[in-house]
């Protein structure tokens, strides 16, 4: 152990641990979970660091070895790496000021390394007066925090998504002349091409992409700048446009210093907004794996329509039986994440006065949404929707004793006399046409026709 001073007094820090007092404080009040600030959030962490400390300096602020050593030390955090030094629990202080002071800590401590100073001297970078100017964990938790999400959604759930999509697509076109039976309330309806079916789907994920581009643009107003309670006191009034200028250059997205900081500091409504976008692609998802697995179900018993590729076993009792636990997988996924949207809508009104302080459960519930998502839709796609087969004999036998081709007589008997036909075919087991020509309702010419289910769709 080594020990450090803070403004509380002297702390025993593990020796070689880049952290300092303010961060083994926290280690010692918070080992509540085991579950670790999301690693995108902290390497999001740095490169804003690496922002703040290069428009710092730009506005003659800080020293130009300062900048130099608070950049490089801030762009390996932003790379991934000393991960074993940030290991404080999500439940932690509400507005994430340990995470902040851990980051400030690591780089502070990284530049003295760098400068073969001995760690905790805080030599030549002080992690409050140095790496922390103009800041505050107010302004710069809620900035890591849309910074690491809007990231996160475009580079893991946007790229899943369009998979899922491309997937989607190509069994729509591939199934468009196969007809099947509809169905509504679980009851068989009139007919539509598997291909029509499988649009319905892929539109869904289609929209669902358009919904993580609103995500993002719903993050893209920054904290950073509003410093304690939103006031900008002792920042400079051109510091935030620097660092959103610079993040935009290195995240390629088009982020923008926050209209109001006080809303910006205040509120978490922009993370609700991108938790309520988040369920609805989460139920789209959950609806598709449900109906993929009840179209797969049988194989002799159930629906039987699509045969889903085999991944493993399926009962540690009943030898050959294969479940659909692809589908299963992304159904669990949907309703995790949809839970976790849930605690995120619930810290959006934990916003008091002038901070919100669920600050770090948000972004641990986000960031879990988001990949959970992606990498479920990812491995549906890959093991199950690109290996997808039709049973065009199972689709074939369902449309012929459909009794809601019944449907299409409407027009020629009534909807009455069309209901009493299908009761009675039902009844007794036998065909509409074979009622139909009994009961010298239509010629059989007229009834081939208008029961041909290709003129149903």
């Amino acid at each position: 152990m080594r020990t450090e001073i803070d403004s509380m007094g002297t702390m025993e820090v593990p020796e070689n641990a880049l952290y300092g007092a303010s961060t083994q404080r926290a280690v010692l009040n918070f080992p509540v979970s085991g579950h670790r600030m999301p690693p995108l959030f902290i390497r999001s962490c740095g490169l804003l660091k690496y922002a703040c400390a290069r428009s710092n300096f730009e506005l003659g602020r800080l020293e130009e070895h300062k900048t130099d050593c608070i950049c490089k030390a801030a762009l390996e955090i932003y790379q991934g790496k000393h991960e074993e030094q940030f290991p404080l629990d999500v439940f932690q202080t509400g507005s994430g000021t340990s995470t902040n002071m851990n980051v400030n800590e690591v780089i502070a401590n990284r530049c003295s390394q760098l400068t073969g100073q001995p760690i905790g001297l805080k030599i030549p970078v002080h992690p409050n007066d140095d790496c922390n100017l103009g800041q505050s964990s107010n302004d710069t938790m809620p900035t890591a925090l849309h910074l690491s999400v809007a990231i996160a959604l475009q580079l893991q759930l946007r790229p899943a998504l369009q998979l899922l999509l491309k997937a989607l697509t190509k069994k729509e076109r591939a199934m468009n002349k196969m007809i099947k039976i509809g169905r509504t309330h679980l009851m068989d309806a009139t007919p539509i091409t598997l291909g029509q079916e499988f649009s319905g789907y892929a539109r869904q994920i289609k929209k669902g992409i358009t919904r993580v581009d609103h995500a993002i643009h719903a993050l893209r107003e920054l904290a950073i700048g509003g410093t304690a309670v939103g006031t900008g006191i002792n920042g400079h009034p051109e510091f935030a446009q620097g660092v959103v200028k610079i993040l935009n250059e290195k995240t390629k997205l088009s982020f923008v210093e926050a209209k109001n900081h006080f809303e910006a500091q205040a509120a978490r409504d922009d993370c609700v907004e991108v938790a309520g976008q988040l369920q609805a692609i989460s139920a789209s998802l959950t609806k598709i794996a449900n109906d993929i697995r009840l179209l797969g179900s049988g194989p002799r018993c159930g629906l039987g329509e699509l045969q889903l590729p085999a991944t493993q076993p399926g009962s540690s009792i009943m030898p050959g039986k294969v479940n659909p636990v692809m589908s299963e997988m992304l159904v669990q996924a949907g309703l995790y994440a949809n839970s976790q949207c849930q605690t995120v809508v619930n810290c959006g009104r934990e916003g008091h006065f002038e901070l919100n302080v669920t600050i770090p459960l948000i972004a641990y519930s986000l960031h879990e949404a988001i990949q959970v998502i992606a990498n479920g839709a990812t491995l549906f796609t890959e093991r199950c929707i690109t290996g997808l087969q039709v049973n065009e004999a199972a689709i074939a036998e369902n449309v012929a004793n459909s009794l809601m081709l019944v449907t299409a007589l409407n027009t020629h008997i009534g909807y009455d006399q069309a209901s009493h036909v299908a009761k009675r075919a039902f009844a007794e087991g036998r065909t509409l046409r074979e009622i139909l020509l009994e009961e010298k309702l239509m010629s059989a010419k007229a009834v081939d026709k208008a029961l041909d289910p290709k003129k149903m769709l």
